[in-house]
Order: C-alpha cells, then structure tokens, then sequence
C-alpha cells in the first residue's frame, strides 16, 4: 500500500517574521521612469532611422547616381 505522507505542524510562535528590505519608493519611480523614457526614446530613434532609409531609397530611385543620356 501507500506510505503516510509526514505532516510537520509549525506553531505560530516558532514562525520568524521575514523581513523585507525596504526601497526608497522615489528610486523605483525614478528607475520606472528612466526605463519608460529609454524605450520611448528607443522607439523614437528607431522610427527615425527607418524614415531616413525609406526617404534615401526613395531619392535613390528618383534621382539614379548615374545619369541617364538620351541615345539619340
């Protein structure tokens, strides 16, 4: 058959408190916001870099590097 599984019983006095480290709570917004800002900027930079890509091909295909001479 099965063996008993062992039930151990804590009393509620030899529990010990955990204590939590305690933040200064103006770190972690500020840490927040840095984060927030970064990636925003992040993004920003990375919509601008791919406007300037796009507007450079689109000038590359209007205005060819070599230009074009009529064969006439």
């Amino acid at each position: 058959m099965t063996k008993k599984a062992k039930i151990k019983v804590i009393k509620k006095k030899d529990i010990q408190p955990i204590k939590k480290a305690v933040k200064d709570e103006k770190e972690t917004k500020q840490e927040a916001a840095r984060k927030m800002v970064s990636n925003v900027s992040s993004w920003v930079n990375d919509f601008q870099k791919r406007k300037r890509v796009e507007t450079k091909q689109a000038i590359e295909q209007l205005f060819p590097k070599a230009p074009q001479t009529d064969s006439v």
